[in-house]
């Protein structure tokens, strides 16, 4: 007869939770509701950050928080979780020290490893380290962040990543460690369509949604090129979604913008599947890591990127499953090509989806049990 898994407790790190707005926070609390859901897997919530503000349970799942960043509290906080010997940090350095350098974290998670050697590490690096040029601190401060992540990796008992390019750099850090890293484009964070309609049967409506500083981005350096897509695709209205800015045109050319604020992931997701394409202005080399990519291609809307590129990264062909500027700069349309953009996307969402991703995570649980 068959043994019976018993249902799996886990902590899971994370720098903020809702109610503050923080993508990594979303990410983990959408993968703790699936794995509930799914696997029977409970997750406590440690928050990272002493200056959070929110409820002792959140949607059921247990929430604390370290009352100072240190080493010495995060311990603390772990040991308090009783019975509980499974650990998840949601890895990304600025999410827990202004810095990027948060030794604290790592100090304090090999602390408790010392303490509890059976329990187990998995880490989930959202990010690895920053770069940037000699004028900024992300320049001066990315060897650091590079040792941080290293000890992490030497650490950790399983690790995973968002982008190949990440998986790689981890693997470099200790090649003995971990015989494959896996990697797992992030998952929308505000829902995904079962069946989703084709566009001939939306709303001629385009979203631009994100952060203050990917939005203004946007309206900044893109204005022609929504100008163009909006002409391509007869857009008859732009909605805006996300912090408010402090400055948002009232009008594309003759489509109206219309700033819809901060909005709960359900209503979002409602204005997706009604609508035909979601318009982005970063890099292609990010999109795997990117929540908002990913809530475009789960609603199979056409992503549109601000920018030419020829970039091949995480499955993702340009022109292929996102539109470039030159297929939608030019008087001649093609409604058909933009219809396969968005079902390319759609399909390529598929293979990494939340309920795929949560099956993952929970393998790796499993995988540790019978070590």
């Amino acid at each position: 007869m068959a043994k019976t898994r018993k249902a799996w407790r886990v902590i899971s790190i994370i720098p903020r939770l809702s109610p503050s707005i923080d993508g990594v926070g979303d990410y983990a609390l959408a993968l703790a509701r699936q794995l509930r859901s799914d696997f029977s897997v409970e997750t406590h919530f440690v928050v990272g950050d002493p200056t959070w503000v929110g409820d002792n349970q959140l949607e059921g799942f247990h929430t604390t928080k370290v009352t100072e960043r240190s080493a010495k509290e995060l311990c603390t906080q772990l040991v308090q979780v009783r019975c509980v010997k499974t650990v998840l940090l949601h890895y990304v350095g600025y999410g827990y020290a202004k810095r990027g350098c948060p030794k604290w974290l790592v100090d304090g998670l090999l602390h408790w490893k010392a303490s509890y050697p059976k329990a187990c590490l998995i880490t989930m690096f959202h990010e690895v380290a920053a770069s940037g040029l000699p004028w900024t601190s992300a320049f001066w401060l990315s060897g650091s962040q590079h040792q941080l992540a290293k000890r992490l990796v030497l650490l950790s008992d399983r690790i995973l990543t968002s982008k190949h390019s990440y998986a790689e750099l981890l693997q470099n850090y200790a090649p003995e460690r971990f015989a494959t890293i896996p990697t797992l484009p992030v998952f929308s964070t505000v829902g995904e369509l079962q069946n989703p309609s084709s566009l001939s049967e939306r709303i001629r409506r385009l979203v631009i949604f994100g952060g203050r500083s990917k939005r203004t981005k946007v309206y900044e350096d893109s204005l022609e090129q929504l100008r163009q897509i909006c002409q391509y695709l007869d857009v008859q209205k732009i909605f805006d979604i996300g912090p408010p800015l402090s400055s948002l045109p009232a009008n594309i050319g003759t489509v109206p913008v219309t700033a819809m604020g901060c909005l709960p992931s359900e209503e979002i997701s409602v204005i997706l599947s009604g609508s035909i394409a979601g318009f982005f202005n970063y890099s292609p080399a990010f999109l795997g890591k990117s929540t908002i990519f990913a809530a475009y291609c789960a609603h199979r809307v056409i992503p549109i990127s601000a920018n030419m590129s020829n970039l091949h990264e995480e499955g993702l062909q340009p022109g292929k499953h996102y539109a470039l500027s030159a297929q939608y700069n030019t008087e001649k349309k093609d409604l058909a090509l933009m219809q396969s953009i968005a079902d390319n996307a759609y399909s390529w969402y598929q293979v990494h989806n939340l309920r795929a991703q949560a099956q993952a995570y929970n393998a790796l649980f499993y995988s540790l049990n019978a070590t």
